[in-house]
Parts: C-alpha cells; sequence; structure tokens
C-alpha cells in the first residue's frame, strides 16, 4: 500500500527523548508501565510500531471516506438525466449531504470525546455505507434528498474522531507527516473515484455502483472495532518503547475528556475565527472539483463519461500529491530557524496565491487537457496548505480536540455548501440568459479565484490563540 511505503521511508520512531516520564492518571503526563507484559515476540529494547497500524485505519477510512463522497459527482450525470432535474436541484442533493455533515461535526466530536474515537468511529462507518448502498435505491429528487443528508451525518465525525486519535497515538513531530498520508490517501480514494465510478457505470448502472461502494466500509468497520484501543497503553501490541516514545512527544494521556467545553472563550477567539474563514475559503475551492468539475467537463467541453472521468480524477490526483507533500513540510516548519506560526503564515499564504494563479490561467487555456493540467495544479498548491491547517486547529483546540476541531471543520462545510449552491444555480442562470458551453460556466471561475486570494490573506492575519480551561 502506498501510504505503508510512504511510513517507512519517513522512518519514524528511530530516536526518542529518554529523561521526560509522566504519570499516567493525569493530562498532564506518564509514568512508564513497568509492569506491564506485552505480547510475545514484541521487542523491549526497540519501540514497536503500532501507532504505523493505526495510521493504516485512519488512511483506509479516509480513502473509503472520499470513495464514497466522489462518486456522487461522477453519477450526477446520470442521475440527472434519469429523473429530468435541474442543475440546481443537483446542487439541492449535493448540499443535503455537506449540510448534515456541517450539523453534526460538533455532535459527534463531542460523542467521541465522551466514549472514545474507537466506538464512534466504527458506528459511524457503518451508518454512511448503509445510506450510500441506499442511494442506488433512490426513486427521484425527495427520497434522494432524504438518502443524502443521513449519509452526510454519518461521514460528519470521521474527522474530528481522527483528529483525536492523532493526539492519543503520536507524538507531536510525527502528526503533520501523519496527516498528511491520511488526507493524501483520501484524495487518491477521491481521484480513484470518478474514474472507478465511470467504469462501473458503464457496466452495471449508477444504482450498483453506489452498493458496491457502500459493501466497502462495513468491511473495515469489523477490522477496525477488532484491532484498535483509544489509547495505546490498552493495546497489546504497543511495547514499553514505543508507549514512552509516544507520550514523551506530547500526546494526549486521557481516553476520554468529560469537562466542559468553554464555549464562551472558544466563540471569542480570533485563531478560532481566522481558521474557520481559511477553511472555508479551502472547501469552497475543493466542493467544486468533488462536485461540480465532471459536469462541467461534459457540459463546457462537451467530452464523454469516460473521458470526464479521467480528467477528474487527474485534478484530485494534483490534490492529493500536494496533501502528501504538505504533510512533510508541516513537519520540518516545526524544526525551522523561523518562528512555527510565522512559517506557516509565509508558506501558507504563498501557496494561496499560487493556487489562485493556477485557476485564473486553467480557465484561459486552449485544450481541455491544458485546462486539466493547471486545475490540477492549483489543486496541488491549495491542498499544500491541508496539514499545516489540521496542526494548527489541533494545538488551536486544547484539550477539546473533538468538539472544536468539528466547529472549525463545520465552517468549512458552510463554505462548501455556498460553492455547491453558488455552481448549480449559475449554470441555470446563464441557460435562461441562452449561454451554453465555455460561456454559460467559465465566468464563475473569477468568483473562485477571488475566495483562494481571500485564504492567502487570512493566512496572513493568523495568530496562534489557544483555548484554555
Amino acid at each position: 500500500m502506498l501510504y505503508v511505503l510512504v511510513w517507512n521511508r519517513l522512518e519514524f520512531g528511530n530516536t526518542f527523548p529518554k529523561n521526560r516520564t509522566m504519570n499516567s492518571n493525569s493530562d498532564q503526563g506518564y509514568e512508564p508501565h513497568t509492569d506491564r507484559q506485552p505480547e510475545d515476540g514484541c521487542d523491549h529494547g526497540r519501540p514497536t510500531r503500532s501507532r504505523m497500524v493505526v495510521a493504516f485505519w485512519l488512511c483506509s477510512m479516509a480513502a473509503i471516506l472520499y470513495l464514497d463522497r466522489i462518486c456522487w459527482s461522477k453519477a450526477a450525470p446520470s442521475i440527472k438525466a434519469e429523473f429530468n432535474l435541474t442543475n440546481t436541484q443537483l446542487s439541492y442533493l449535493a448540499m443535503a449531504f455537506t449540510l448534515a455533515y456541517g450539523l453534526f461535526e460538533i455532535p459527534t466530536g463531542r460523542w467521541g470525546e465522551l466514549i472514545g474515537a474507537r466506538r464512534v468511529l466504527t458506528r459511524i462507518t457503518i451508518w454512511w455505507s448503509i445510506f450510500t448502498a441506499m442511494t442506488g435505491a433512490g426513486l427521484g429528487f425527495v427520497s434522494l434528498l432524504i438518502i443524502r443528508f443521513f449519509f452526510g451525518i454519518g461521514e460528519a465525525g470521521a474527522y474530528p474522531n481522527a483528529a483525536r486519535v492523532l493526539t492519543r497515538w503520536f507524538p507531536v513531530h510525527e502528526r503533520g507527516r501523519v496527516q498528511g498520508i491520511m488526507l493524501s490517501v483520501s484524495l487518491f480514494g477521491g481521484a480513484i473515484a470518478p474514474t472507478l465510478a465511470a467504469v462501473l457505470i458503464d457496466a452495471v448502472g449508477w444504482r450498483w455502483t453506489f452498493v458496491l461502494f457502500g459493501s466497502l466500509g462495513g468491511i473495515w468497520a469489523a477490522g477496525f472495532w477488532t484491532w484498535f484501543r483509544d489509547t495505546p497503553d490498552k493495546h497489546p501490541r504497543v511495547n514499553l518503547a514505543e508507549l514512552n516514545l509516544i507520550r514523551s512527544g506530547g500526546a494526549t494521556v486521557a481516553p476520554t475528556t468529560h469537562s466542559a467545553v468553554p464555549w464562551r472563550r472558544v466563540l471569542s477567539n480570533p485563531g478560532i475565527f481566522i481558521l474557520s474563514m481559511i477553511i472555508m475559503c479551502s472547501s469552497f475551492n475543493s466542493y467544486f472539483y468533488f462536485t461540480w468539475f465532471s459536469s462541467y467537463l461534459e457540459s463546457a467541453h462537451g467530452i464523454g463519461n469516460a473521458k470526464s472521468g479521467l480528467l477528474t480524477s487527474l485534478a484530485l490526483f494534483g490534490a492529493a500529491l500536494g496533501v502528501l507533500l504538505g504533510g512533510v513540510i508541516s513537519d520540518r516548519m516545526m524544526r525551522g530557524s523561523l518562528s512555527i506560526v510565522r512559517s506557516r503564515r509565509l508558506f501558507c499564504s504563498g501557496a494561496f496565491l499560487a493556487s489562485a494563479v493556477s485557476l485564473f490561467s486553467a480557465v484561459r487555456a486552449d485544450s481541455v487537457l491544458g485546462l486539466s493540467c493547471l486545475a490540477a495544479l492549483s489543486c496541488f498548491f491549495v491542498q499544500l496548505t491541508l496539514p499545516t491547517w489540521w496542526s494548527s486547529a489541533i494545538e488551536q483546540s486544547g484539550k477539546h480536540v473533538g468538539p472544536l476541531f468539528g466547529l472549525m471543520n463545520m465552517m468549512g462545510t458552510v463554505g462548501a455548501l455556498t460553492s455547491q449552491w453558488f455552481v448549480g444555480v449559475f449554470a441555470d442562470w446563464q441557460v435562461s440568459r441562452g449561454l451554453s458551453g465555455r460561456e454559460q460556466w467559465d465566468p464563475m471561475f473569477a468568483i473562485y479565484v477571488c475566495v483562494l486570494f481571500t485564504g492567502g490573506i487570512c493566512w496572513q492575519l493568523y495568530r496562534k490563540q489557544p483555548i484554555e480551561d
């Protein structure tokens, strides 16, 4: 698997501080469990690599998440034709998922705080997989609207609880790369989805395509529940050396958090506000590719189902490569000579600017291949910043990672909803003016370029101000 090979190349876990000890009964620290008896075969002198297996579970979950999510964009033209829907109605179906996803980010993040990520991730994966499969049973606009809403409820808790797992299982200096690998795998899953969905739709139709995609989540949930534990000290395959490495590197000890979230301080915190604005801009851009890019290529450029699937995959592969490299850069900024926050501001604002320039050039390309390559480059630049945003959001949240990460990610869905609505309504409005082809679609990209510039400005304004109880 790609992410396992990348992990081994990163050579995590070779060294760790030996002089720091902590108390396992508090959030402040950890005392090594000298009476612990790991399973036979564990080397007590060198750290085990159980956290690499945790990364595998997070990566495979993220891949399935995006396979199920982006399958919709490729099926949308077939669904539109079968039920005689308008572009505006298609946008409402896409928005039903995104609205539910945003509304349930905080509750499912808080749910993980109370009962642990193992229980929550298992349950929500089964939930969203059921409703992915049920999409294939849709009878029309209303039934699909309801199914997509319930699908969004299931996916809402994935990333807030994944962020909780990172704080329990990985030292701080490894998290950027883990986040980068996980998010890149999610986008690789999303990149594969249009091409795979196009092949399956041609072979078995859009309904059975959703059934096949939905079956993957049940397999994942069974394996994850069997293997995973909420904290490494509860797992039999973690030896004392790996446990010391994780805890001495700043990992959180407590498996759950029951203290109340200080919402008054949260809602008045400038750092939370700016990070929310950044993810809104990023999501506004990303959800065009997740939801509308295939339809845009087919309508504006007159290409077929299979070719539009390949070119959409190309754009999303660019995003996946960006987030993978961005994870490595995020960790290296932790060791740079400049202050961490200043390094993040300079790097991320520059990446957003480069993304805006690439998209501006893409719309002016003469060929559809040139447009798609420049769009992939634009996605690459903006997704370079995503692991850094994750690291900043986790640090900004303090010990309330689940609900506060969910809050900021929820604000990203505001950008996503706006993007999905805007494209559908704009395309239909242009048709009402007698326009078609590129004249119908291309003017909307001016808005996307402006939003990317706004994201770069927001990164320049960011200052770290963590939430403290």
